[in-house]
């Protein structure tokens, strides 16, 4: 396909929800380079007025916005790549989109579909949707930011790779409760389970080192995720980790402990 066929392409993709983001990276591409709206109107032949006009409206036509790129020595296409580069992924929803994720179960399940890499297709065939309940719900996901619904229903994931819950939002809740009610009713000892549960007195200085271990092993857990993505989906299979630390004790021996300096009662 000719150049400048594949540059109508990616300038017609960008509709007024991208529009400004792209005249953004523009503008800060000609701030690092010195150039001027005065410098632009020379090259234009037009007032600087008008420079800023085009600015304003969006009204840049392919053309102008290849004379101005070329201006800082680059093309349309560079131009495009540092706009990809440079979009911020989300790292978290608010309070009132997690809380639209979990409201409706159909909408969550394609939520995390996606997030684990699975196409349009996979997703009505491994589960009880028809394709406009997916379509349905890969458009409101793209709504709310976390993917951008390309043609022929492709999906790119907009969210960062360490994309994480709010702590205590919505979706914890929810999956605490399900953590609480299923995930830990298993006996973890088939295929692919593993329960360990280690406890012991110990101080503050190995708890910390304790801590930052199973944060390490956590963004371990979310790179070989990312890694697996590749694979065909039979090849993949749904895993949940559950890590936990906190201060604690078996309740069962509290009516055998000996009360503290600071609980025992202080002689009259």
């Amino acid at each position: 396909m000719p150049y400048e066929d594949i540059i109508n392409i990616l300038f017609r993709k960008f509709d007024v929800k991208h529009s400004d983001a792209l005249l953004s990276t523009l503008k800060r591409t000609l701030r690092a380079a010195r150039i001027t709206y005065a410098d632009i109107a020379r090259e234009l032949d037009m007032s600087e007025a008008n420079v800023k006009r085009l600015f304003a409206t969006r009204s840049f036509s392919l053309q102008r916005l290849e004379i101005v790129c070329g201006m800082m020595h680059m093309d349309l296409g560079d131009l495009f790549r540092l706009h990809e580069a440079s979009r911020e992924k989300i790292r978290h929803l608010s309070k009132q989109q997690e809380q639209e994720l979990v409201s409706d179960i159909k909408l969550l399940l394609v939520a995390v579909s996606v997030r684990n890499g699975m196409g349009f297709e996979e997703i009505f065939h491994h589960y009880r949707l028809d394709e406009s309940e997916t379509i349905r719900c890969l458009a409101r996901l793209d709504r709310l930011g976390l993917i951008e619904l390309l043609p022929g229903n492709r999906v790119k994931l907009l969210i960062d790779g360490n994309f994480t819950w709010l702590p205590n939002g919505p979706i914890e809740r929810f999956y605490q409760r399900q953590i609480q009610q299923q995930f830990l009713d298993a006996d973890f000892g088939a295929d692919l389970e593993l329960r360990q549960f280690q406890f012991g007195l110990l101080s503050e200085h190995t708890c910390d080192i304790i801590r930052r271990k199973l944060r390490g092993l956590a963004r371990e857990f979310t790179e070989l995720h990312r890694a697996d993505q590749d694979l065909p989906l039979e090849r993949r299979f749904s895993v949940g980790l559950l890590m936990a630390m906190r201060p604690w004790h078996l309740a069962a021996f509290d009516p055998l402990k000996v009360e503290s300096d600071e609980t025992a009662a202080t002689p009259g």
